[in-house]
C-alpha cells in the first residue's frame, strides 16, 4: 500500500484546491467555464446526431439539444453534491452518453418504420431508456461485494484504455472533425488544421507551466481562447450558425410523452450494464487525481453511489425526454491540468450547462469552437488520463498473472480501435456495444480477474477496512 498512498500523497501536494475545500468565486468561475469547454460539443453531439437519423424538425433539434445541456447540468450537481446515496460527492461531470448513440438511434428508426410521428420516436427513445436505467440503479447497490473483481489493476486498466480512446477522439478533432474524416478525408488533416491544434497545445503548455496560480488554474479554458481568437482571425469560426438559435428554450417534462420498444429493451439494459463499468473508471480516475483514496470503504461508497446518480439521472433525462447520460472522462483531464478539484466548482459547471441549455444563444459561442481548438486542448487531457491509469496500475503486484491480464485486455481494447473492421460481420447492436475499447477491455480485464487462478501464496492485507486492501492482493 505504500506505492498506493505515496502517489495519493503526491496528488494532493500538487491540487490547489482539494474536494472539499472552497474556492473564491472568480477562480470557481474560471475553472468551471474549462469543464464546459472541454464537454459542450461532447453532449450536444449525440441530439444533433439522432436528429438526423430520424430527420426531426429544427424545432425539435433545438429543443433536444437544449434539454441534453440541461439535464447534464442538473446530473453534474446531484452528482458533487451527493443527495443521500445518490452521487458520488466527487467532481465528476455527466453529459449525454455516445455510448448509446446507435441504439437510441435505431429505436428512433424502429419507431418511424411502424408509423411513429417524430414526436413518438423520441417518446420511444425516452421511455426505452428510462426502463433500461433501472438496472444500473439496481446494479449499483452491489457494487460494494464487487472490491475483488473491481481492483486497482482492473480499474487501471480501464481508465487507461479511456485516455486511449480520447486520444483517437482528439487526432479526429484536430484533423477538422467527424464530418470532414467520413465525406472529405482530402480535407482531412490540413495544415491550418494542425496549426491551429499546435497552437492551442503549445498555449496550455505554457499557461500551466507559469507559476501564477490563475495561469494554472485557466490554462485549458485560455489556450482555447487563444486558439478560438487565431481561428476567428483566420475565419475558421462560424458565426452565422448562432443566428438561427432560439434565444429562451423552456423545458417540458414529458413533453412528448414516453412510449417503450420492446424489441430493444434488452439491449438497453445491456448497454447500462456496460456504462456501469465505464463510470466505475471514470469516478476511479476522479478519485485518484482528487488526491482521494482509490480503495476502501470510503472510495467504494463513492462508487456506489456515483453508479446509482448515473442510473438515476438518466431516468431523470428520459422525463426530460432526453437521452441517457453518463461521466465525462474529459473533467479528470482538467483537474489534473488546473490542480482544481474542488467538488463546489461542479455548481457552477451545472450552472453554466443548464444556463446554456434554457438561453441556447450562449451556449452558441461554445457551439462554434472549431474542431481543431478542440482537439488541441482534449489531446492534452486524454494524455493525462492515460498517464493516470498507468499510476493506478503501478500500485498493483504486477506478478505473471497480472502481466497477462493487462497484456490481453490493453491487446483486445486497442484492437477495436486500430482494426475496428475485425467487427464488420456482427449486428450493428454488438458492434456499437464493443467497438468501444473501453467496454471490450474492461470487462475482458474483468472476466481474466475473476478465471485465472490465483497465487496459493496470499498477501498479508490490513484488516482496518472491511475487506481486502486492493493494492496488496493477489492480482
Amino acid at each position: 500500500m505504500d506505492a498506493m498512498k505515496e502517489q495519493r500523497a503526491e496528488a494532493r501536494s500538487e491540487l490547489i484546491f482539494k474536494l472539499n475545500d472552497r474556492p473564491p468565486i472568480g477562480q470557481s468561475l474560471v475553472a468551471a467555464l474549462q469543464h464546459a469547454a472541454a464537454i459542450f460539443i461532447g453532449i450536444i453531439t449525440p441530439p444533433i446526431v439522432v436528429a438526423g437519423a430520424l430527420d426531426l424538425a429544427p424545432e425539435m433539434k433545438s429543443y433536444l439539444i437544449s434539454m441534453s445541456l440541461l439535464v447534464s447540468g442538473i446530473a453534474t450537481f446531484i452528482q458533487c453534491k451527493k443527495v443521500g446515496p445518490i452521487g458520488s460527492g466527487l467532481l465528476a461531470i455527466q453529459g449525454t452518453s455516445f455510448t448509446f448513440l446507435a441504439t437510441v438511434t435505431a429505436i428512433g428508426l424502429w419507431a418511424k418504420a411502424n408509423g411513429a410521428t417524430p414526436e413518438q420516436m423520441i417518446a420511444t427513445i425516452a421511455g426505452t431508456a428510462l426502463l433500461g436505467s433501472v438496472v444500473e440503479i439496481i446494479f449499483s447497490r452491489f457494487i460494494p461485494f464487487l472490491q475483488k473483481i473491481i481492483t486497482p489493476l482492473v480499474s487501471g486498466i480501464i481508465v487507461l484504455l479511456i485516455g486511449i480512446n480520447l486520444v483517437s477522439v482528439a487526432m479526429r478533432d484536430i484533423g477538422g472533425g467527424s464530418y470532414i474524416y467520413n465525406n472529405v478525408p482530402e480535407k482531412f488533416g490540413s495544415f491550418r488544421n494542425l496549426i491551429l491544434a499546435a497552437i492551442v497545445l503549445v498555449s496550455i503548455v505554457i499557461f500551466n507551466r507559469i507559476k501564477n496560480k490563475w495561469a494554472r488554474m485557466g490554462s485549458i479554458f485560455f489556450g482555447m481562447l487563444v486558439g478560438y481568437i487565431v481561428a476567428a482571425v483566420l475565419g475558421e469560426v462560424n458565426f452565422g450558425a448562432m443566428g438561427s438559435l432560439p434565444l429562451i428554450t423552456i423545458p417540458v417534462p414529458f413533453k412528448y410523452g414516453l412510449r417503450i420498444s420492446g424489441p430493444y429493451i434488452i439491449p438497453m439494459m445491456l448497454l447500462f450494464l456496460i456504462t456501469t463499468v465505464e463510470t466505475m473508471g471514470d469516478l476511479t480516475a476522479t478519485s485518484m487525481i482528487s488526491g482521494e483514496p482509490v480503495e476502501g470503504k470510503l472510495y467504494m461508497k463513492r462508487i456506489a453511489g456515483g453508479v446509482l446518480g448515473d442510473g438515476v439521472n438518466s431516468a431523470i433525462s428520459s422525463c426530460f425526454n432526453s437521452f441517457p447520460v453518463t461521466t465525462f472522462s474529459q473533467n479528470n483531464g482538467v483537474i489534473q491540468m488546473t490542480g482544481v478539484a474542488s467538488r463546489y466548482v461542479g455548481f457552477f459547471i451545472a450552472g453554466f450547462l443548464a444556463l446554456f441549455g434554457v438561453f441556447p444563444i450562449i451556449g452558441g459561442i461554445f457551439s462554434v469552437i472549431p474542431y481543431p481548438v478542440i482537439g488541441g486542448a482534449v489531446l492534452v487531457l486524454a494524455g493525462t488520463i492515460a498517464a493516470g491509469g498507468i499510476r493506478i496500475i503501478s500500485t498493483s503486484i504486477l506478478n505473471r498473472r497480472g502481466v497477462l491480464i493487462i497484456a490481453i485486455a490493453l491487446g483486445m481494447g486497442m484492437g477495436v480501435i486500430l482494426i475496428p473492421e475485425i467487427l464488420q460481420n456482427f449486428s450493428p447492436f454488438f458492434k456499437s456495444m464493443f467497438g468501444s475499447p473501453i467496454t471490450t477491455g474492461g470487462l475482458t480485464a474483468i472476466f481474466l480477474n475473476i478465471v485465472l487462478p490465483r497465487e496459493l501464496k496470499k498477501q498479508k492485507v490490513s484488516t482496518n477496512s472491511g475487506f481486502d486492501m486492493m493494492g496488496q492482493q493477489e492480482l
